[in-house]
Parts: structure tokens; C-alpha cells; sequence
């Protein structure tokens, strides 16, 4: 199994980057394990305290799930990846099986700040952009899918 990092900030790519390689390997060869996921499940904060969450911040994975998860994918098991909500900073009671592949690739903005997760990569990949890209970026994603106001959105940055 081949395990691909692919890390950058916030609205830099790292998505579309992933898409076009999983785009050009066979079929079934591939599987793509979202830092995203593995945010810490916060649905017990107050919404005043979920307002104070730095997702940007390595203190926001829980990142012995995700390496536990490679582990299990590696030794040719299946997964039960959690889903993570950012209007409700909870995770979902549901979860995404996700069996074993020949090709892993573990995205997201903070996966490259754990020395035990690097470890387990055999290629790591950063994506970089201009900074007003990735604004423009991230304000359209932010206010469409994650339900933030143009202000929240500023203050983030």
C-alpha cells in the first residue's frame, strides 16, 4: 500500500489536486482519507464555545484515530471513517466504510504536523497558491457549504 500525504492551506487546491490524481488511477485503486474527517467531535460545546474552535490548530484532529484508521487500512481491513459536520462542529452518528486500496491519499491543511502520521507517508505533497486565490476560495466554500457569514468568514482568515 502506498500512502500519499497531500497537505497546503485552506483553499490552495489540495482538493482538486487529489481529484485529478485519483482521476488518472485505475479504478477501485484508490482511496481518499480527508483530514476533515477526523476533526475532534465538539457537538457537546456550547455554540459559544464552537465559535472559539481553531480547526486550524493540530489540537483540532484526533490524530491517533487517523493513524490507527492507516494502520487497519494497511493491514487489509476495512474502516469506519467518522463524518464531520462544520454547521454543527459534531461528528455524525453515521460513518463511511472505507476498505483497503493499493493507493491511500491523506489530505487536509494540518496532516503534515504529526511526526507519527508523516511517518506512515511514503510521498508528501504540498499544494501552495496566492493568498488572494485562496481567500476568494474559501469565502465562496465557506459562506456555500459551511453556512458562515461573510464575517466569520474574514475573521477565520
Amino acid at each position: 500500500m502506498l500512502i500519499i500525504g497531500i497537505a497546503g492551506g485552506s483553499g490552495c487546491g489540495k482538493s482538486t489536486v487529489v481529484e485529478k490524481i485519483t482521476r488518472n488511477l485505475p479504478e477501485n485503486s484508490v482511496v481518499v482519507i480527508p483530514q476533515d474527517a477526523y476533526y475532534k467531535d465538539n457537538g457537546r460545546k456550547s455554540p459559544a464555545e464552537r465559535a472559539k474552535i481553531n480547526f486550524d490548530h493540530p489540537s483540532s484532529i484526533e490524530f491517533d484515530l487517523l493513524i490507527r484508521h492507516l494502520d487497519i487500512l494497511k493491514s487489509g481491513k476495512t474502516i469506519q471513517m467518522p463524518v464531520y459536520s462544520y454547521v454543527t462542529c459534531a461528528r455524525a452518528k453515521k460513518t463511511i466504510p472505507v476498505h483497503p486500496a493499493k493507493i491511500v491519499i491523506v489530505e487536509g491543511i494540518l496532516i503534515l504536523t504529526n511526526p507519527r502520521l508523516r511517518k506512515r507517508m511514503d510521498i508528501k505533497v504540498y499544494v501552495d497558491a496566492d493568498g488572494d486565490d485562496r481567500l476568494m476560495r474559501i469565502i465562496r466554500r465557506d459562506i456555500e457549504e459551511r453556512g458562515r457569514s461573510f464575517q466569520q468568514v474574514l475573521h477565520h482568515y
